[in-house]
């Protein structure tokens, strides 16, 4: 089916969200929030969740949800013009912040089980996630099993009908609220690692799963270990064939393209925070002062330049290649840079709280930011893929090609 006329379509946008959305505001916000990784409670957190489900629900029910989704797996079936005309329309609106749960459930959990899914699957579980009806938290990496994904030690074994799984993840954003887990696991070790992996669905109140929540120093607890002791999963629940988890999860992380283009979920603080700072406290006329902003507006103008190559790449059908690990690193290394410049405008003040208003709030900048480097793929990983795919840089040796899990040093 052809594609509508993107002009016309974009009006139309620009009507649906005017009746549902009021209009953003122009003015720098002066808040203090300029958490990487937000402080607050359970029941704050369920409040932010309750409000983007209502928004999401109603994006989904007006064909605005999953756009780039094919319509046979219950997508508008648009090219990822749309995605990234949709997303610019948004900004002029006041739409909820999003949360990392809300985006891989809506984002990632939700089309990988429209792609892979039995009928019966998509049927219960799809259009639910894609709605946001129910959240799904994702349940690949581990303490041992982190850029190297395909070396989970988690196991999944048939017994009596079912499937026991046994072992532990860690960095799930979002799983105290979520209803399922997507969770990659292992299901036979006597085969090449990304090889012996299937992908299944976990209830989060399963009878032997525990949650517990991981305290970062900024203060916050956006991250979570959980728990799998003897866990059983009827086979209803396995994603994909046996053995193809790698595939699954591989395809999971791709669907990140899509979601990227839609998120609306600030991090940190940005120049313009650092600009009425440093307004604030009378020292924007400091050469010193100006030649650290200077630096701070070139690293997010390279930062915007960056992301707008990748989404036209998108845009285009086209692999944005190394454009988006590019874009990690700037995201990351603004951030820290960021927090540092906070810390050297404020001096002391950002070390206790005197409740001087916009000070004290920047800690959590600062303590959050290195987080990021780690977040999505660390800094390393990033640099290991500009280097071998763009560079042509000799690969990192790998040791383990082709030899069977179980016959690895420590099972890694």
């Amino acid at each position: 089916m052809a594609e509508p006329d993107l002009a016309q379509w974009r009006a139309e946008v620009r009507a649906w969200l005017a009746s549902v959305l009021p209009a953003r505001t122009g003015d720098v916000e002066t808040h203090g929030d300029y958490a990487v990784f937000h402080n607050i409670t359970e029941a704050e957190e369920r409040t932010i969740l309750d409000g983007v489900r209502a928004y999401r629900r109603q994006r989904f029910d007006a064909g605005y949800g999953a756009l780039a989704l094919a319509e046979e797996l219950g997508g508008a079936g648009l090219s990822m013009r749309f995605v990234v005309a949709f997303t610019a329309e948004e900004q002029a609106f006041a739409a909820p912040l999003s949360t990392e749960l809300i985006s891989v459930t809506t984002g990632l959990v939700g089309p990988t089980i429209a792609t892979f899914g039995t009928d019966e699957q998509r049927a219960k579980y799809a259009r639910a996630f894609l709605r946001s009806d129910l959240l799904c938290c994702q349940l690949f990496s581990e303490p041992g099993a982190g850029s190297d994904l395909a070396a989970v030690a988690t196991t999944a074994v048939q017994q009596d009908g079912a499937w026991l799984i046994n072992g532990q993840k860690v960095w799930s954003s979002g799983a105290r609220f979520a209803d399922y887990g997507l969770l990659l696991a292992r299901t036979d070790p006597d085969v090449a690692k990304q090889a012996g992996l299937t992908m299944f669905l976990v209830p989060m109140d399963a009878a032997g799963l525990e949650v517990r929540p991981i305290r970062q120093m900024s203060g916050a607890s956006s991250f979570n270990e959980v728990f799998l002791s003897d866990v059983r999963l009827g086979d209803d629940l396995r994603i994909g064939a046996i053995g193809d988890g790698w595939k699954v999860a591989n395809a999971t992380l791709a669907f990140e393209r899509t979601a990227s283009g839609q998120g609306t979920r600030r991090k940190g603080g940005s120049f313009e925070d650092l600009l009425a700072l440093a307004r604030r406290l009378g020292k924007s006329g400091d050469p010193l002062v100006r030649q650290a902003l200077a630096d701070v507006y070139v690293r997010t103008q390279l930062r915007s330049a960056t992301t707008d190559r990748v989404a036209r790449a998108a845009a285009a059908g086209t692999s944005p290649g190394p454009a988006a690990s590019i874009g990690k690193l700037v995201a990351s290394a603004n951030l820290v840079r960021i927090g540092d410049v906070a810390g050297e405008l404020l001096g002391g003040r950002i070390a206790a709280d005197t409740g001087e208003p916009d000070t004290f709030a920047w800690t959590e900048h600062v303590l959050g930011a290195p987080g990021y480097r780690l977040a999505g793929g660390t800094d390393e990983i990033q640099r290991n893929i500009i280097g071998e795919r763009v560079l042509g840089l000799p690969r990192e040796p790998r040791v383990d090609a082709g030899v069977p899990y179980s016959k690895l040093p420590r099972g890694g």
